[in-house]
């Protein structure tokens, strides 16, 4: 992997390449498969559509013990939480993500943590930015999270908390979470120990992004301290390292198509204003 400094949330618009082709969001949803998080659950694809939620899509999923939520009754659940139609630029890698994270979500070892939280709601507000409504992209993260039967508010405030004690923190506090007392640091203590165990920890995608952005509000970004925090936690850095870059990597491809939709709404903005100015200059001539 790259430096992690060199994968900074704050620049990371500078990281796409002009010059290579802007992917359609059919595309990104594709590259989103990289994204895929590695579950232990059994799952048969069938037909899978990107196109809209109503996408033929059939997934087993088995446990131990009772039965879980299937994949197509949470994106049913979503649907019915937030009914408005979602640009598909947004939409296909919302679709995509929405069945990744059910897979991760029902998995055996599946425990919900703050670090997993903060990583998401990173990744939420990069996907998200720009939509064309405030008021609607929350209203999207509510029904998403509750589609999954977790509590968005949880989500936040437990990002926000972890936010905030990070930009309090240096490179070597931050590490040494062990040796300390704070909320926090006990988040952290117990995920150490899960993680040791090996038996009631999952790790995710999610979570080493978590991981990362506790780095960058530390301003701790060099790889060392994140190969630090990693050997604290009981993780493996190597995962990280390369879950960090394929999130670089989708993160590029989303900014380019982000800028070609700007692009064509503009254009499409122009196009009206100049039906409406010859318009009209019509009706004045006819007058």
């Amino acid at each position: 992997m790259a430096a992690v400094n060199s994968v900074s949330f704050s620049t990371v618009s500078q990281f796409s390449d002009r010059r290579s082709p802007v992917p359609s969001a059919r595309t990104l949803a594709s590259n989103f498969d990289g994204f895929r998080f590695r579950s232990s659950v059994f799952y048969h694809h069938s037909g899978v559509r990107t196109s809209s939620f109503s996408s033929r899509l059939v997934i087993h999923c088995m446990s131990t013990g009772t039965d879980v939520t299937t994949v197509a009754e949470t994106k049913l659940n979503f649907l019915k939480a937030y009914k408005r139609p979602i640009p598909s630029i947004y939409n296909s890698v919302l679709q995509e993500l929405i069945v990744q994270q059910h897979l991760m979500r029902y998995k055996r070892t599946y425990r919900y943590d703050p670090v997993f939280a903060l990583g998401f709601v990173t990744v939420y507000d990069q996907l998200m930015d720009g939509y064309p409504s405030d008021e609607d992209r929350e209203a999207i993260f509510q029904a998403y999270i509750k589609a999954l039967n977790e509590d968005p508010e949880q989500y936040r405030i437990d990002a926000q908390k972890l936010e905030e004690w990070a930009r309090s923190q240096s490179a070597a506090s931050l590490v040494e979470f062990e040796s300390k007392e704070g909320e926090v640091e006990s988040i952290l203590k117990d995920i150490a120990e899960r993680a040791a165990s090996k038996g009631s920890f999952s790790y995710s995608r999610f979570f080493a992004i978590g991981l990362f952005r506790l780095l960058e509000l530390a301003n701790a970004t060099e790889p060392s301290i994140l190969e630090k925090l990693c050997a604290a936690l009981n993780v493996d850095k190597k995962s990280v390292d390369r879950d960090l870059d394929v999130y670089r990597n989708l993160l590029s491809k989303l900014v380019q198509a982000k800028e070609l939709l700007k692009e064509y709404v503009d254009r499409e903005k122009k196009k009206r204003d100049e039906r409406a100015g010859s318009q009209t200059a019509n009706e004045a001539v006819t007058k």
